[in-house]
């Protein structure tokens, strides 16, 4: 195998959907899989869109947002290094259920319907790693369902910007900076708030210094106050 054949293994090593085989079977893998380089603003994939593949995130970052019959956009969630995405469809209609845009220059991998279900078969971790995915994203939707029911937006912002530092934060001398661009509009969708809700309640954290934005980059500068938000009981 050569050096690059070992680079691409390495990083398939790395995903979620990967985790734990063994060498031989990520050469298998990689044998079957579709790499490529995309584009910063490019479109991977369109809502309603077939045939649908399965799709991993090597490195970048990409915006899942989905269309309602009134051609209203919503951002759903976010993807980092490492996650499965646009994959559920396999087991469903098989159309893709969101719009898939890159926020970075970005590097993924995707498998066809028939080449995972051969995979799964012969490697049966693949198929448990893919039941241990979809569990946890059924936890986050269940999680952010209760946020909706029980929290106010001022709450639901914090937790998600907790969320968005946890996924996509990185160190800097100012405090922890997302990684990709970040509207106002992607927050007040992912907490299912107004813009304007949105909008005003960092703009009260951003003169508190608690955050700054710049070039739709957020950088956290005092996550213990937002962590406290988060967590406050209800009034």
């Amino acid at each position: 195998m050569g050096m690059m054949d070992a680079r691409t293994n390495d990083s398939l090593a790395a995903l979620q959907l990967l985790k734990g085989l063994p060498p031989d079977a990520l050469e298998d893998v990689r044998a079957a899989a579709r790499i490529r380089r995309v584009p910063r603003n490019a479109r991977l994939f369109n809502q309603g869109d077939g045939p649908v593949r399965a799709h991993a995130l090597i490195d970048g970052y990409i915006r899942i947002s989905q269309s309602g019959s009134d051609g209203a956009q919503v951002v759903m969630r976010f993807i980092r290094p490492g996650d499965l995405f646009g994959s559920v469809a396999l087991f469903t209609d098989g159309r893709y259920p969101a719009d898939a845009d890159a926020l970075t220059d970005l590097t993924e991998v995707s498998w066809s319907e028939t080449d995972l279900a051969q995979l799964m078969d012969r490697h049966h971790r693949i198929a448990t790693n893919f039941i241990g995915i979809i569990g946890r994203r059924l936890e986050e939707v269940q999680n952010r369902v209760r946020e909706l029911a029980t929290q106010r937006v001022e709450q639901r912002i914090a937790h998600t910007m907790l969320r968005l530092v946890r996924h996509g934060g990185h160190p800097t001398a100012d405090g922890i900076t997302i990684a990709f661009p970040l509207r106002r509009k992607d927050i007040a969708d992912i907490c299912g708030t107004t813009l304007h809700s949105a909008s005003r309640t960092i703009t009260r954290w951003e003169k508190a210094g608690w955050l700054t934005t710049r070039d739709q980059r957020v950088t956290v500068c005092n996550l213990s106050e937002i962590e406290l938000v988060a967590e406050a009981d209800q009034p």
